[in-house]
């Protein structure tokens, strides 16, 4: 059990039974009567959000959650198939499972997955990933006055994300897993 005092951002509690994360947190201390904590929770199970107030001297219930590290196997269809990296065992997530993350998930690839009664909730991957550029458009000379002119670009499984316009296909760049965003150029092609 955690007091209410100490519920901060990226907290893991559980309320009626499910696996909920704190994203954002406020605490106010009326002139007079008890400190009113207000938090924005998300239900890790569902997805959704709801916001929800406690009053100091609660308390709220620990979430009973495990990570375990696994190895990306294979894609099979809609599933992509994980490996625990220390019993062999093999779990399937579906691509709505992952969600955008399916773009960025590569062969052999170590990630800890999230599980709540032996459910998985969530993936967790590398911060960046290194992609090579698949299909751009040639960047147009004499457009670059803002400095930050950007263009679509598409890596091999279908991803599409904006570039500078100095990406060219075949050139190496890191993706932000986090954002799904550029982060920078590796190397060109």
């Amino acid at each position: 059990m955690y007091e209410v005092s100490e519920l901060k951002k990226g907290l893991k509690i559980e309320i009626d039974g499910a696996p909920c994360i704190v994203t954002d947190f406020q605490f106010s201390k009326p002139g007079k009567g008890q400190a009113i904590y207000r938090c924005k929770i998300k239900n890790l199970s569902t997805g959704t959000t709801f916001e929800k107030s406690y009053r100091s001297g609660d308390k709220v219930d620990k979430a009973n959650l495990e990570s375990r590290t696994f190895t990306f196997s294979y894609h099979n269809g809609d599933d992509f198939v994980f490996s625990d990296n220390d019993t062999f065992e093999e779990i399937h997530l579906t691509a709505e499972q992952l969600g955008r993350n399916q773009y960025f998930i590569v062969e052999e690839m170590e990630v800890d997955i999230l599980f709540h009664k032996e459910k998985a909730l969530d993936i967790s991957l590398p911060t960046f990933i290194e992609k090579v550029i698949a299909e751009t458009e040639p960047g147009a000379r004499g457009n670059t006055a803002s400095g930050n002119v950007m263009k679509p670009a598409k890596i091999d499984n279908g991803y599409e994300f904006q570039v500078p316009i100095f990406i060219n296909e075949g050139d190496v760049v890191r993706i932000d897993t986090r954002t799904g965003e550029y982060a920078d150029r590796v190397s060109k092609a």
